[in-house]
This record gives C-alpha cells, sequence and structure tokens, in this order.
C-alpha cells in the first residue's frame, strides 16, 4: 500500500474517533470527580476535639515513685462538658487536664470520670458549657471498605493533628490482653500514634464513626489503625454517663474472637449459667434468645441486650447436631 494512502487512513480513522468522542457516542470511563474536601472535614470536627493530659504516680526498678505524664485525645459529646476518650489514657491517673481547641485548659472533675475497662471507653466532665460537641454517624450500614476516613487527635501529645485513610476492614476482633477482645473494629490506613487514643474517627461528612486507639496498634506494622465503632460505643457511653458505670448479664463462657459460622465456645466456666445449662467448649451457638449469631461480636451484643435473671433460650450445634437448651443470665 502506498504511503499517502496510509496516511489517508490514520487521517480517516483519527477523525472517526473525533466524532465518536464528540457525539457522546464513544465514553471513556474516568474518574474525574475531586479528592474530598478533607479540609472542610477537619475545620468542621476540630472544634469538637480536646488534648488530654493525665498525671500518674508509678514506679521505678528501685521501687521509688515518680510522676509519668501521658497524653491523650477526646471528643465532646456534649455542649456542657462530657468528653469521650479511651480507658486506657485515663486508667490510674490522679490528675486529668483538658484542652480545648481554642487552647483553653480547664481541669477534669475526678469525680466525673466514668469508665469502663471491657470495651476500653470512659466519659470525663469538665465544667463548661456551650462547646461544640461532635456530630455521630451510623457505622454499620453507611461505611464501606474504601471510604475516605480522617482521624483527628493529640498524637505524641504535640497538639491536634488530623491524618487521612480509608476504611481497610470492618468488624475486626482484636485480643488486646489476656482475657480482653475487642470486637466490631474499624481498621483504617490513617495513621494512629501513642495520644491519638480516644480521638475521633471521622467520615466526610465530619461525624464521628469510630474512636480511634492506639491500645491496639501491631507495633512494627504500618498502615494499619483501628477504631472502636460507634454502633459498639454509643449505647455503653450513654450508660456511663446515664448511670457512672455499665453493668451486664453474664452467661459464664469465653468465645473464639473470630469463628465465622456463629459463636464457638472455648470455655465454659464452671457453676455459671452456661455450665448449668449444658453447654461445654466446643459447642457453637447459632441462636440466642430468638436472635440468630454468626459472630462473636453478634452474640455479646445479644446477652448485653438482655437483662439479668432473664431466662433465655440457646441453640447450639454439637458435633453438627443441632440443640436446644435454656441458661438464666447473672
Amino acid at each position: 500500500m502506498k504511503r499517502a494512502n496510509i496516511k489517508y487512513l490514520l487521517t480517516c480513522l483519527i477523525l472517526l474517533i473525533s466524532l465518536f468522542l464528540w457525539t457522546g457516542c464513544l465514553k471513556l470511563n474516568i474518574d474525574t470527580s475531586p479528592l474530598p474536601g478533607i479540609a472542610d472535614v477537619v475545620a468542621k470536627i476540630k472544634p469538637s476535639v480536646v488534648a488530654i493530659n493525665t498525671e500518674l504516680v508509678t514506679y521505678d526498678i528501685f521501687n521509688r515513685p515518680y510522676t509519668q505524664e501521658v497524653a491523650g485525645s477526646g471528643w465532646i459529646i456534649d455542649k456542657d462538658g462530657l468528653i469521650v476518650t479511651n480507658n486506657h489514657v485515663v486508667e490510674g491517673a490522679t490528675t486529668i487536664t483538658v484542652t480545648l481547641a481554642d487552647g483553653t485548659t480547664l481541669p477534669v472533675d475526678m469525680s466525673g470520670v466514668f469508665t469502663d475497662s471491657l470495651t476500653d471507653l470512659a466519659v470525663l466532665k469538665i465544667n463548661a458549657t456551650n462547646l461544640s460537641p461532635a456530630d455521630i454517624g451510623n457505622s454499620s450500614d453507611e461505611v464501606r471498605v474504601g471510604d475516605w476516613v480522617v482521624a483527628i487527635g493529640n498524637p505524641l501529645g504535640l497538639g491536634i493533628s488530623a491524618k487521612e485513610g480509608i476504611v481497610s476492614r470492618l468488624e475486626v476482633s482484636i485480643t488486646i490482653s489476656s482475657g480482653q477482645t475487642l470486637y466490631d473494629l474499624i481498621e483504617t490506613s490513617a495513621a494512629i500514634n501513642p495520644g491519638n487514643s480516644g480521638g475521633p474517627l471521622v467520615n466526610m461528612n465530619g461525624e464521628v464513626i469510630g474512636i480511634t486507639s492506639a491500645k491496639i496498634a501491631m507495633v512494627g506494622v504500618e498502615g494499619m489503625g483501628y477504631a472502636l465503632s460507634t454502633d459498639m460505643a454509643i449505647p455503653i457511653i450513654n450508660e456511663l454517663i446515664n448511670t457512672g458505670h455499665v453493668v451486664r448479664p453474664w452467661l459464664g463462657i469465653v468465645i473464639h474472637p473470630t469463628y465465622d459460622k456463629g459463636a464457638l465456645i472455648t470455655y465454659a466456666v464452671p457453676d455459671s449459667p452456661a455450665s448449668e445449662a449444658g453447654l461445654e467448649a466446643g459447642d457453637v451457638i447459632i441462636i440466642f434468645n430468638g436472635q440468630e449469631i454468626s459472630t462473636a461480636q453478634g452474640l455479646i451484643q445479644a446477652i448485653h441486650s438482655c437483662q439479668i435473671g432473664q431466662r433465655v433460650e440457646i441453640t447450639f450445634l454439637r458435633d453438627e447436631a443441632e440443640n436446644v437448651t435454656h441458661a438464666t443470665l447473672t
């Protein structure tokens, strides 16, 4: 084929493609949407975020007491001075101070510190009014893996700063110490450092969907931070606010944190409601008080939704056979 003919055909092809693009017959799947307005998100949530500083007495290797300072974060949940943070931020503290976004530093009334070590949550009270409470979002129905989030707090005690990331996983369970497992966590790529603990993880509407915790960060692992979901935390926080403590019914079992076909019992406490109901290690609870159970977190939430002294029906699998029993929670 002559060079002139090739040139003519190429020109016609370019014109044809241009025509398709112009008329909209051919559309390229290119995402031209802008990055989320993180600065706007930070501007909305920052007035609700506080820096927390605590002092506690500890002992050196010679058993000599000395005062240790610890930095943490928190966020305002009520305009009249109620602050949410992690229990481990304030645990054992002799004095606690809160620094607001405008730089005002206020002492915490130590009689107004309410904690729940099992979920690592705490509520503090400061003598202040007309504060800016944070908006609270839904952390289960509206949050997806891949969504943009911002963690804001007081990392390393250096002042309030923000780190962006995405939601990496949902409904994560992590054992942080013997006998303590945290459930319904949000994993994020946003950096979580010491001092961030207790601060909010917010969505692109500036709503709190999680409470960040450096306690459950994995040493030596980058790009993996964790936050307690608000869906799990808010009922506990409300109970701390209303009663000052959390009272939970007890079944008396230890369950595997990541079993995905129900709630696998790894240990039944002797003389507990569970053992009296005939439950044993290896049993898998699939229905509790009429609610289908697919995860350990689901069973825990179902138990906590009951009352002390309540008699419940439990359906469980043993050697793949389905059984039904009853237990009275204590």
